[in-house]
């Protein structure tokens, strides 16, 4: 029993890392990533669809993303999602495709994203601290039911907060290197 709360805590604390890496993509560095445009969708035939699905999108450099619609009729529609969407750079329509130009981040566009990666790990470890408490909840109940003793919830809530621990240690590591890779000119 005990090990089922120390499993489902590891696989949702492992979710919550994953979260974490994946929100870390949305986030500019030197270097434009095709994750940038992952969030947008166009209206496709009546049904929402992500960018990546209708389009070819692809990082021709450094600076620069080209986005090919599979089909020329959605090039408009493509346009005024990206435009909607607010990345910083406007959409420029060539009649084939549309290409976006990033221009070099500035040291304070560098820090606000940052501040960003930092309140994303915040929010993660928010979420470690819930799953934690769900663990102890349910540790709680076996103590209360008297399936297990207290010396072995005592040590259950000690590998519950071991677990948490290592987790948070996780997020703050993964924090650091974003923060690294995002300073770096």
């Amino acid at each position: 029993m005990l090990n089922e709360i120390f499993n489902k805590q590891k696989a949702q604390s492992e979710k919550a890392l994953e979260g974490l890496k994946k929100d870390f993509t949305t986030l500019r560095t030197g270097k434009v990533n095709t994750r940038i445009l992952d969030h947008i969708s166009i209206d496709y035939y009546g049904t929402k669809t992500p960018l990546n699905q209708i389009a070819t999108v692809l990082a021709n450099d450094a600076s620069t993303l080209s986005i090919t619609p599979w089909e020329k009729s959605l090039l408009k529609t493509i346009e005024s999602a990206v435009a909607a969407a607010n990345i910083g750079v406007n959409p420029n329509n060539d009649g084939e495709s549309i290409k976006l130009f990033f221009p070099p981040m500035t040291k304070e566009q560098r820090e606000e994203n940052v501040k960003q990666a930092k309140a994303m790990g915040e929010k993660t470890k928010i979420s470690i601290r819930n799953i934690r408490k769900d663990a102890n909840d349910a540790i709680k109940k076996l103590e209360k039911n008297k399936t297990i003793s207290e010396d072995e919830a005592k040590k259950a809530y000690d590998e519950v907060q071991k677990l948490t621990d290592a987790y948070t240690v996780k997020i703050d590591e993964s924090v650091k290197s974003k923060e690294t890779e995002l300073l770096k000119v």
